[in-house]
This record gives structure tokens, sequence and C-alpha cells, in this order.
């Protein structure tokens, strides 16, 4: 499999950068705690984003896990991709959440696409009080779309397959890491990014949006 990253090694203690590179596509990914520097993102992400289609954001988060019953770990890592740019927050380390976070997930012109997203957003409501108002499980959508209803309980690696053609790795040992480390590992930051960057790369070739997009140009 085509797989690959690259640390762009930039000289700002805010932030790091890296070049994810799945397949032909290179996924340009921020990785920060800085308030300020996740109100950039945003800004650039919604200034840059086309007007004449609807923004499609793949998101899903990542906590250290609970290994017994009365355990229950926040949300560590919430990562956002929009068509090729990533960021992943580290909550964990935020010295206060932005109000540009909070607005930008809270926005219902946008669609936030994952898998099983509905009990990330439920976390991220009780963890942080950020309340993403229009979340979009891509399972039941590709099951409709491939006529396959076992689609309805599959995977991110399965609908990776399915709809686009090609293989995401999803070790254990990275699923289950310390995402509460305040330096991510290199592996880390790949396997957070494709979630959210395959997530959305899946919800356009379904045509996620595509609807409200069209209602929003009409009224």
């Amino acid at each position: 499999m085509n797989l690959r990253i690259v640390d762009k090694e930039v000289q700002d203690n805010r932030y790091d950068l890296f070049d994810v590179h799945f397949h032909s596509d290179v996924i340009k990914t921020m990785v920060t705690p800085d308030p300020d520097i996740i109100t950039q993102w945003i800004s650039e992400t919604e200034s840059s984003h086309s007007g004449n289609r609807r923004l499609i954001a793949g998101l899903d988060v990542e906590w250290r896990p609970n290994f017994n019953r009365n355990q229950q770990n926040p949300v560590a890592v919430l990562q956002i991709c929009v068509d090729r740019r990533c960021l992943i927050i580290q909550l964990l380390y935020c010295g206060s959440i932005p109000e540009s976070l909070f607005n930008f997930l809270g926005n219902r012109e946008y669609d936030f696409v994952g898998i099983g997203i509905d009990s990330d957003v439920e976390k991220l409501l009780e963890d942080y009080e950020l309340n993403v108002k229009n979340a979009v499980d891509l399972r039941g959508i590709a099951a409709d779309a491939y006529g396959m209803e076992n689609l309805k309980n599959a995977g991110l690696k399965k609908l990776c397959n399915v709809v686009l053609g090609k293989e995401i790795v999803k070790p254990k040992s990275v699923t289950m890491g310390r995402w509460d480390s305040e330096w991510l590992s290199l592996n880390q930051i790949q396997y957070a990014c494709l979630d959210a960057f395959v997530s959305s790369e899946i919800a356009r070739h379904l045509n996620v949006g595509a609807a409200g997009a069209a209602a929003a140009s009409g009224s």
C-alpha cells in the first residue's frame, strides 16, 4: 500500500505540519493544541472553500482506551479533514477551546461525516460541550448506494475498500495507544489523519451533501 508520512519540520512550537501520502493523495496535516492556530485553520478552510458546494468535513476522535468499567477517559484528539487539509486538535492540551471551533462544528450548513459518528459526537458534547449539529453516518448511505445491507455495520476498512477501492490499515497497537500523550507518534498522526480523510473521501464519492447544497442554492 502506498502510505507514508513526511515531517515538514516547521520552526514554530505552536504546531507541527506533515504531509500524509495515501495512494495518489497528499493530505496537508496540522497537529496543534493552540486555540489561535485552530481559529486560523478554520478561517482559512472556510474562506478557501468553494461557495457552490456544501462543505463536507471528515470527523473522528481518539482517546486513551478505558481498561475498566469505572474509567472514562476524555477525548484526547479531534480530527477534522476538509478536502486534502487535515487538522488534528489535541483537546487535552488546549488552554481553552476557541469560539471558532464551537461555531464551526455547530454550523448547520456543513456536513460532518464519519463511521459510527453518533458516539463520537455524543462524547465531544459530554467531555467538552462541543456540539456537532449535522453529523452524517456514512454506513447507511453506502449500504443503500451499493445495495449491501452488511455495510450498515461495517467499519472504515470495509467501506474504504468497497467505495474507494483502496486498502487502509488500522493497527491495533495504534488504535489502543496513548492518545493522551503530549507528543503523538508519526504512526498516530498518520492514523488520525487517514480516519478523517478517508471518511471525507467516501462522502465525496457517495455525493453526500448534494441535496443540501441544491436546496441552499435554490432558496
